[in-house]
């Protein structure tokens, strides 16, 4: 039987409900969960939902837990944290924060170090996420352990070994559901476009996207030799491809990746300057 696990969330927004939603589902009790938000309308609606106990700000009950959840924007992490400092005494400290640094977090916590950061994407509000992780070298297995249940809770995880390649988490996995989101909405104007009006062209882009998205996951083929396989020599998804080729598609997304790797890091040091 899995070790009982108490967990305090800094912030109620959208990912820490997900995360919540998807520990409660698992059949964490909600006597065992307990969120912070300076919003009374947010307490009440995780009250409500879930059954938690929820408060305005960190006390010592907050700080009863296992694990605490930093699930602020980057902006306004300096400023949740500062009732955390000088009171942790073996919590794992988990931040989904896009971009913020494990040092920068330390620092602002007094040099506290059993933190573990985690990326997240959108596709964990309906449980379907991913999750990229590094641990501070000072966490041990169970904290680990910990920060996986707790993520995994709303999609599958990874872990990271590098904290550097967390910004290449963040460009490819964290800001990849926009990427497919542009691919659908490019699609639905193409089908709009041929003929078809605006609900029929939805459903052939999404339906589409989400069956070959299906197909790969279950495949042992790697994409390549799937989209080889569809590719008939003269037909129609040949010209579309030669077309795309054309355009230097492939190309452009990896560039467009790259980018969202540099931006990464500039983030991350422009949150840190504080």
């Amino acid at each position: 039987m899995t070790e009982r696990m108490k967990i305090s969330f800094l912030g109620g927004g959208n990912m820490a409900t997900a995360l919540i939603g998807g520990l409660a589902e698992r059949g964490f009790a909600s006597a065992d969960i307990q969120a912070v938000d300076l919003q009374a309308d947010s307490r009440a609606r995780l009250a409500e939902r879930f059954g938690i106990r929820t408060a305005p700000a960190v006390d010592d009950e907050v700080l009863a837990c296992d694990v605490v959840v930093l699930a602020v924007k980057p902006q306004q992490m300096k400023a949740a944290v500062a009732p955390l400092t000088g009171r942790l005494a073996r919590q794992v400290v988990v931040s989904i924060a896009a971009g913020l640094r494990l040092a920068d977090v330390g620092r602002w916590l007094g040099g506290y170090h059993r933190l573990v950061r985690a990326m997240p994407n959108t596709p964990a509000l309906i449980g379907a996420g991913i999750t990229g992780l590094y641990a501070d070298p000072s966490v041990d297995a169970a904290g680990r352990e910990s920060a996986e249940r707790i993520l995994g809770a709303v999609g599958s995880t990874v872990w990271i070994a590098d904290e550097a390649q967390m910004d290449a988490v963040t460009a490819v996995s964290g800001s990849g559901p926009a990427y497919v989101f542009h691919f659908i909405e490019a699609l639905e104007a193409a089908a709009v476009s041929l003929g078809f009006d605006a609900a029929t062209a939805r459903q052939l882009a999404l339906d589409t996207v989400l069956g070959a998205a299906k197909l790969a996951a279950g495949a042992d083929e790697a994409p390549a030799v799937l989209r080889e396989r569809v590719t008939s020599k003269g037909g129609t998804t040949e010209a579309a491809l030669a077309s795309m080729a054309s355009s230097g598609v492939f190309d452009a997304i990896v560039r467009a990746v790259h980018a969202a790797n540099v931006r990464g890091r500039e983030l991350g040091e422009q949150l840190g300057k504080d």
